[in-house]
């Protein structure tokens, strides 16, 4: 049976939740593998300290990304360089495969606009908070891509929330109708902040939506990320040169779960059961990719504890290079929403610039 073209209820797993092969394994290098888990390892590890971080008043709201390394990951790997990628606001691991260093990252969180810079050689589109705002961008850009001959491949990020949204009917529908080189990978955590994945929609499943764009969906397990390799990649593939009776797009749906809050301004505790998070810890990427590898001889204690080390070290000095940044002026929030102000930007602007002269910072800040 092919990665892509099975029915959208029968799950695609590679490695079982204690990390034994169910399928064929992807065809990529030991050095591939163990890079792969070190960067699942690297995003778990920046995702502690961030949380940690904004605790300590030292950052902003930040969303949580624990759980979701293989998801993020598994799908990074499989884009080639010239792909491009569209992430929501959880994407944190993905981007820094992608060439997003950690730092801007932080400050992005931190409330520099800096941080929302992407580097030149990054194919990669800024975050995006509005809910399903990037899908339609993203089917845009690859139509775009189409039409200049560019032989690339666009990758968008979303929830299971996001699936409710205009947004994503209207983009998916239109690479349909335009057979745009898409792949539509939706981050089905189970919970859209506290709204569960079954009053999202009555459909079985996420995946099977895609039938009524005119294309193929397959639903995956994203806490598998050599699964969600095999998927992402076929799909990259599809999307470049489809077979005579293929369309372009795909839409991939990654059945995982966020262990954390969806933002830290969020307590799941208040709608979700302790046990029910318990036990989709049972099924964490991170040790189950690990279990392979060692038992494949790919890993080590030794090189674990290499990895981690480096990890830490590296996540450490992220922060304190991001931490060195001075902070941002108040009104600076005001001067990057449009390419230039519109009277409606200029009038907050210039209201909130009296109110910080009559009132300082004491007025806006609250101990």
């Amino acid at each position: 049976m092919s990665v892509l073209q099975r029915d959208p209820q029968d799950m695609l797993r590679v490695l079982d939740e204690d990390g034994e092969p169910v399928g064929e394994v992807p065809d990529l290098s030991d050095d591939e593998l163990v890079r792969m888990y070190r960067e699942m390892w690297m995003a778990r590890h920046f995702d502690t300290r961030a949380v940690s971080l904004q605790r300590q008043g030292r950052m902003g709201t930040y969303p949580p990304l624990s759980g979701q390394e293989g998801a993020q990951i598994g799908s990074a790997f499989a884009l080639d360089e010239e792909d491009w990628m569209f992430p929501s606001y959880r994407e944190h691991g993905a981007a820094l495969h992608r060439g997003l260093p950690l730092k801007r990252t932080l400050l992005y969180w931190m409330g520099h606009e800096k941080g929302n810079r992407i580097p030149e050689d990054a194919n990669i589109f800024p975050v995006a908070v509005p809910i399903s705002t990037q899908i339609p961008h993203a089917t845009g850009a690859a139509w775009a891509k189409k039409l200049q001959g560019e032989d690339s491949a666009v990758l968008c990020y979303f929830g299971d929330g996001g699936t409710s949204e205009g947004d994503f009917h209207e983009g998916l529908n239109f690479a349909g109708v335009f057979n745009t080189p898409n792949i539509f990978f939706c981050n089905n955590n189970q919970w859209a902040i506290s709204v569960p994945r079954e009053r999202q929609t009555a459909s079985a499943t996420i995946a099977q939506k895609a039938k009524a764009y005119g294309f193929e969906g397959v639903q995956v397990d994203g806490m598998d990320p050599l699964a969600v390799y095999a998927a992402t990649r076929a799909a990259v593939k599809k999307a470049k040169d489809p077979a005579e009776d293929e369309r372009r797009p795909t839409l991939i749906e990654a059945v995982q779960y966020r262990f954390g809050a969806h933002t830290t301004a969020d307590d799941p505790t208040v709608y979700r059961d302790s046990d029910e998070v318990e036990q989709w810890k049972q099924k964490d990427p991170i040790p189950r990719l690990e279990t392979f590898l060692r038992d494949t001889g790919r890993l080590d204690d030794e090189k674990v504890d290499a990895i981690q080390s480096e990890v830490e070290d590296e996540v450490a000095e992220a922060i304190k290079a991001a931490e060195a940044e001075p902070r941002p002026e108040p009104n600076e929030m005001f001067t990057n929403v449009f390419a230039e102000m519109t009277p409606e930007v200029q009038a907050q602007a210039e209201a909130f610039a009296e109110l910080y002269e009559e009132h300082g910072d004491e007025g806006f800040l609250r101990e």
